[in-house]
């Protein structure tokens, strides 16, 4: 189950709750994995500058949500004002492998970031998917332009061997700020459908569903009904479409569609199936979230079924603590990987807190070749100080992290680790024996 979230911002910062923009509220299945693509996220230099040393607001907020949930954020890409952040819960994290990421510049002329795309590609469960959050061109005169800018950020390629073009992925998710606007018909009219809630007549002026019908390369994206209002453009903090002097039309702006490869091919084929589907995307929901005002445009969000036929169906490494965890001795850990699995002397297990946020998140960490102490055909065995392990004690899982494949390729169950007794019986000690000072004892009787 994926939630992809689409949402201009407009430089404001986060808002106090997002519960119902990522159905956190709502009886749900639970959602496997969060996309959530911003545009005119606050890109001034000074913000700019200290968002490359350190996280920015809205990625620190949505890693706040969400990590106590079970979900760490897998991937993030940022170009000025575009911000592309990818969720996913612990449980799938060894079956997602070859993240890449990479962002297309087409605002004056390809030099400025201010338009353009930001992308996240992988392997999930030996499926290749793609993310692409777009800002593209303003104005309704402008539609060819953010079309030639659109395909700009179709020919993009990743660096690194052997990874798809964009459109040869097997599932390509396109959405964000797409600022196509509804042609012909005049504000009043539009304003009138939308009151009467007569969509129907709009999207047939839509232009990018013009578009669709004309351009090849558009034809094989696919999009949901737009059985909401439009998303732009609106007074802050208000349902109310804009009353300053320029008086905007309302429009679609904010749009999500998705390829799937296989379908392409079938199609193609005149409809003869010549081999069984192994992925397919259903589209559950395609909603905008009116009760957000902190921009002029409503977050739009879709929900989907990924149905998946897995080419990878167990993890490359399988870890897991070895007897009772405390910091009052080294700690061992087992673990095992697949034959053929391209190990690294740069190869790290990290120990984490269940509700760590990245994959840098992590309380301390073991080498797996320097801090080896015993190996045979089936599993090996490292150690990690007591001196790293938390006194305190709580509930932690284990990642092991693949230099190769630049990825976690294998994660433990949960465990707890026991509290530090010596640590404790240290602290009650000196409590009654301050406390024993306080009430009964001068040292000077003794004298």
């Amino acid at each position: 189950r994926l939630h992809l979230v689409t949402w201009n911002v407009g430089t404001a910062s986060p808002p106090p709750d997002v519960s119902s923009l990522l159905q956190l509220d709502s009886e749900s299945p639970t959602v496997d994995m969060y996309v959530i693509g911003l545009q005119e996220v606050n890109s001034r230099i000074t913000n700019f500058l200290s968002d490359l040393a350190f996280d920015d607001p809205w990625s620190i907020f949505f890693m706040t949500v969400l990590s106590p949930l079970g979900y760490i954020k897998l991937s993030s890409v940022r170009m000025q004002g575009l911000l592309l952040l990818v969720f996913v819960r612990h449980t799938h994290l060894p079956f997602v492998r070859d993240v890449h990421t990479h962002y297309t510049r087409t605002g004056l002329y390809g030099y400025w970031g201010n338009k353009g795309g930001v992308t996240v590609r992988m392997s999930l469960y030996g499926h290749t998917v793609c993310f692409m959050n777009c800002h593209l061109p303003a104005h309704i005169e402008n539609t060819e332009q953010r079309l030639d800018d659109f395909e700009k950020i179709l020919e993009m390629q990743f660096e690194g061997e052997d990874i798809p073009s964009t459109l040869d992925h097997d599932v390509l998710f396109w959405f964000g700020d797409l600022n196509f606007r509804i042609a012909d018909y005049g504000i009043h009219f539009v304003r009138e459908s939308i009151n009467n809630k007569r969509y129907s007549l709009l999207w047939e002026k839509d232009q990018l569903n013009m578009a669709k019908k004309k351009e090849a390369f558009l034809q094989d994206f696919i999009e949901g009904p737009l059985q909401f209002k439009p998303t732009y453009k609106f007074d802050l903090h208000s349902e109310v479409y804009d009353t300053s002097e320029k008086k905007r039309k309302p429009a679609w702006t904010d749009r999500i569609l998705w390829r799937v490869k296989n379908l392409c091919q079938d199609a193609s084929k005149e409809g003869k199936i010549t081999e069984e589907q192994t992925i397919s995307v259903t589209l559950k929901n395609y909603i905008s979230h009116m009760s957000y005002g902190i921009s002029d445009h409503k977050p739009v969000t879709g929900t989907f079924g990924l149905e998946l036929k897995p080419l990878v169906s167990e993890p490359l490494v399988t870890l897991n603590p070895e007897g009772v965890w405390s910091a009052e001795h080294d700690v061992l850990i087992n673990y095992s990987a697949v034959p053929d699995f391209p190990s690294s002397a740069w190869d790290w297990i990290g120990l984490f807190k269940v509700t760590f946020r990245h994959v840098n998140d992590y309380v301390t960490y073991a080498w797996v070749e320097d801090d080896e102490i015993s190996s045979n055909e089936d599993s090996k065995q490292v150690y990690m100080s007591a001196a790293e392990i938390p006194d305190n004690g709580g509930e932690f899982l284990l990642c092991y992290y693949s230099n190769n494949l630049q990825s976690v390729v294998g994660v433990s169950q949960p465990f707890q680790i026991q509290p530090n007794r010596t640590l404790i019986g240290k602290d009650l000690t000196q409590e009654e024996h301050s406390g024993g000072r306080n009430l009964t004892i001068d040292p000077r009787n003794d004298f």
